[in-house]
């Protein structure tokens, strides 16, 4: 199951640092930065604690902010994180109840985020096991991670969720092509931790697919 595990974490880097023109965007904010500063600040033993109490606080945000899709989308990616941090079988209702989430926020608004529920979504089409055991599918991944790449098609997360899917699938040379355009994106304002880690990961995929 090490599979639901790989990936999901960093799902929150998806999403732009959002302005504060409404209190729904201060809110969904506010869980952006609290997921950065557990993802990468805090220690690895107290992540699923803080995860599952993040996870309680965003779906407040949801709920006191019903209709709209910016904190569903956000809540999706922290329910994914702590699958992400437990893995194995414990983690398949934790992934099945992201998947709703982001289900939700697409019902609602599509494009929202330069369509990082679709990214999201699709992640966890290939992470996760198929059936009969969870929702797998490549051809799922495939048509989600599309569709948020042709939301933001200079991204460095599209790029970089699509190029790891297709190396998955063993379409290398389409793999780094997008890999190689996610390290070219622009530098995402107020993200600079999040662009790191992510260039981070490129680069290290890179070298491991050019190694071998």
């Amino acid at each position: 199951m090490k599979n639901i595990r790989l990936g999901l974490l960093a799902l929150g880097l998806a999403l732009p640092l959002l302005g504060h023109a409404a209190p729904v965007d201060d809110a969904v904010a506010e869980l952006q930065r609290d997921w950065e500063v557990i993802r990468y600040q805090a220690p690895a033993s107290e992540r699923v604690k803080r995860f599952e109490a993040l996870a309680e606080k965003a779906h407040q945000v949801s709920s006191t902010h019903a209709g709209r899709s910016e904190p569903l989308v956000w809540e999706g990616i922290i329910v994914s994180s702590l699958a992400g941090e437990k893995g194995g079988l414990g983690a398949l209702g934790l992934v099945k109840q992201a998947k709703a989430l982001y289900e939700q926020a697409i019902a609602i608004d599509g494009q929202v985020l330069d369509g990082s529920a679709y990214g999201s979504l699709g992640v966890l089409y290939y992470k996760v096991p198929g059936w009969p055991i969870a929702f797998g599918s490549k051809a799922k991944a495939e048509d989600m991670l599309k569709k948020a790449l042709a939301l933001n098609p200079t991204g460095i997360d599209p790029n970089f969720f699509y190029g790891e899917f297709l190396i998955e699938n063993e379409r290398t040379a389409e793999g780094i092509s997008h890999l190689e355009r996610a390290l070219q994106a622009a530098p995402r304002l107020g993200r600079a931790v999040a662009d790191a880690g992510r260039r981070e990961e490129i680069r290290a995929l890179l070298a491991k697919v050019k190694g071998s």
